[in-house]
């Protein structure tokens, strides 16, 4: 079976998604193979399935501060149907799911993209469409910035 045609549970053809967060902590979960949204919650990861592909969009360098970056700055594919729950002390307890990175893929500025016919951020309001941390875009947007981070071929061709 093909990841572009179906996900490795068989739950049905693969989606595409934009995750939201600071560019520091991509970095982080990128170093650690995993996805973390929504400052920690479950329930959005949850609508991810295995196969998937995710590319995180940062609107700034660090939490909450600091100049806007406004940037793809990681994209992988969702590996497993697994959601874990970590303490990172202080009773911050997050949940997350393991992704593979495409390690070789670069930032690409959002301003590039928001051209091109049909992609899913563009026109008015695109920035309230990523208030949620979580969002289902089309497979045509997708491989428009998987391009942009210089990924030739489909992520999802990756396992």
């Amino acid at each position: 079976m093909r990841l572009e045609d179906m996900h490795e549970s068989g739950a049905g053809p693969a989606r595409d998604w934009i995750a939201v967060a600071c560019a520091e902590h991509v970095a982080r979960g990128v170093a650690g193979g995993f996805m973390q949204v929504c400052h920690g919650k479950a329930a959005p990861l949850r609508r991810l399935r295995p196969g998937d592909r995710v590319a995180y969009y940062s609107p700034t360098r660090d939490m909450g501060e600091g100049p806007r970056l406004q940037s793809f700055t990681a994209i992988g594919v969702v590996l497993d149907d697994v959601i874990t729950q970590i303490d990172m002390g202080g009773g911050f307890r997050p949940f997350r799911r393991a992704v593979r990175f495409a390690r070789e893929a670069r930032p690409a500025a959002i301003a590039a993209l928001q051209a091109a016919p049909g992609f899913a951020l563009a026109g008015p309001g695109w920035g309230a469409r990523l208030r949620y941390g979580l969002l289902a875009i089309d497979a045509a947007s997708m491989d428009l910035v998987a391009a942009a981070m210089g990924l030739a071929d489909s992520v999802r061709d990756r396992r």
